[in-house]
């Protein structure tokens, strides 16, 4: 019984809701929560959660979500995930807080990819769930848009500090998502007639005072322009004080950052290059494959002609090979959960490595000191390691750390030198990528 892991996935865009609401706190669980589940079930169709998760996962059942539920209670609230085993991939939380904080009920569901809910039904099913919880409890925050979107957008706090944003909420109309729902006092803030007529695909009064509004039948062309001219028009009934011209060219500009790019990147590091663009938002992802198109790194220089190759002036060399060994061992025994490749010593170790180093941000996050005295040796060890067991070469010690080298045909390399250079910034981890200097050692070989 596993479930997708979300958080794993390679990310693209998803429908994303945030459900911020209500409840009364003396009714019972069951009254507040049966009416959510059976909406859910009702309408979810072909992305229904088969895996509910308190302490434990479990199959879907009420009687399963009942279990978590208990197991998840403390006196401050409980909190109950809802997954899926197969495509899409589902990412549900509900989440409830118990007085003496304001009783609430927070959903918050990601459904990746976003492309399923291109359906015109899936669609209209996810609208009808929507406003069956709203109608239950009152909201005081609902939205669903793309995830892309929320990212260009700066959602939820907008462009306020974390302060501000949290001190105000959503005191008024920022954005206006895909599918939203309007408090009452929102409604009233804006003026319930204006709302009423606003030009949207949905406009609904619900019987708690709420509104529920819709953009358009489906999200996923959200970034069309049709859709963005929609939006526009929407924003500015909503909000006459904005400017339609002004919203309309922000919202194509959102839209141009998300045209898709083709990677062209350099053969050495295309694997490594497209997992850092996989790392960054997806409103960024497109300009970062231009600027990768265009990278070019540095010819690694950390090398010399066997003719010009330093000898070995240790005494006991297979001492120094055996402390060579034990900095590799220690970089697998504390990295290997993070990088478990790298158990394997092959060239995709070195590129998850790379990875791995920039995505944690390593050079400067962790001190220097620290890095130059152990990170760096270890580093260098490795990428000699990998040298000597794949490429068949052989290590030529030498009492200055920088100076060893790794003989592999007409040239020696230098592991540790290259390890410094690497470890000084980010972007020097791709300017001197453990990936490429293996690459063009390997090309070299003959």
């Amino acid at each position: 019984m596993k479930t997708l892991k979300f958080h794993k996935l390679p990310v693209e865009d998803r429908l994303s809701l945030s459900f911020e609401g209500t409840f009364a706190p003396e009714a019972s669980l069951e009254h507040t929560l049966d009416p959510v589940l059976q909406a859910l079930e009702s309408c979810a169709g072909d992305w229904m959660p088969d895996i509910v998760k308190g302490r434990r996962r479990r199959k879907y059942s009420r009687a399963a979500f009942w279990k978590a539920v208990e197991e998840a209670r403390d006196e401050h609230g409980a909190m109950v995930g809802l997954h899926r085993t197969k495509w899409p991939a589902l990412d549900m939380t509900l989440l409830l807080w118990f007085p003496p904080h304001p009783p609430r009920l927070d959903i918050y569901v990601s459904l990746q990819p976003l492309s399923f809910f291109a359906n015109a039904e899936r669609s209209r099913g996810f609208v009808e769930m929507v406003r069956e919880w709203a109608s239950r409890h009152l909201v005081t925050h609902a939205m669903t848009s793309s995830l892309a979107e929320d990212q260009l957008s700066g959602a939820p706090d907008y462009g306020r500090d974390e302060r501000t944003a949290r001190r105000d909420g959503f005191d008024k109309i920022y954005e206006v998502g895909w599918l939203n729902v309007f408090s009452p006092k929102l409604v009233e803030s804006v003026g319930r007639e204006r709302m009423l007529s606003t030009p949207a695909y949905k406009v609904e009064e619900l019987p708690n005072g709420s509104i529920l509004l819709v953009t358009r039948p489906t999200p996923a062309d959200f970034a069309s322009d049709e859709a963005r001219v929609a939006q526009a028009r929407i924003q500015v009934h909503l909000r006459p004080e904005l400017d339609e011209a002004t919203v309309l060219r922000t919202l194509r500009e959102r839209s141009a950052a998300l045209v898709p790019v083709e990677p062209r990147f350099h053969p050495d590091l295309a694997p490594l290059l497209q997992g850092v663009v996989d790392q960054v938002l997806l409103g960024e992802r497109q300009r970062k494959i231009a600027e990768f198109n265009a990278y070019q790194p540095p010819e690694p220089e950390e090398w010399l002609p066997v003719s010009a190759a330093l000898p070995c002036d240790v005494e006991g060399p297979d001492l120094v090979l055996d402390q060579y060994l034990e900095l590799v061992e220690g970089l697998i025994v504390v990295l290997h959960t993070s990088v478990p490749s790298i158990f394997d010593s092959m060239p995709g170790s070195l590129t998850d490595l790379d990875l791995y180093f920039w995505r944690e941000d390593f050079p400067r996050r962790y001190l220097r000191e620290y890095i130059d005295e152990h990170t760096a040796p270890a580093v260098g060890a490795y990428l000699g390691h990998v040298l000597v067991r794949r490429l068949g070469g052989q290590w030529i010690p030498r009492k200055k750390l920088e100076e060893s080298q790794v003989r592999v045909g007409n040239r020696v390399w230098l592991p540790f030198l290259r390890a410094r250079r690497y470890m000084q910034s980010r972007q020097a981890l791709l300017d001197y990528s453990l990936t490429q200097l293996f690459l063009e050692a390997e090309r070299q070989r003959s």
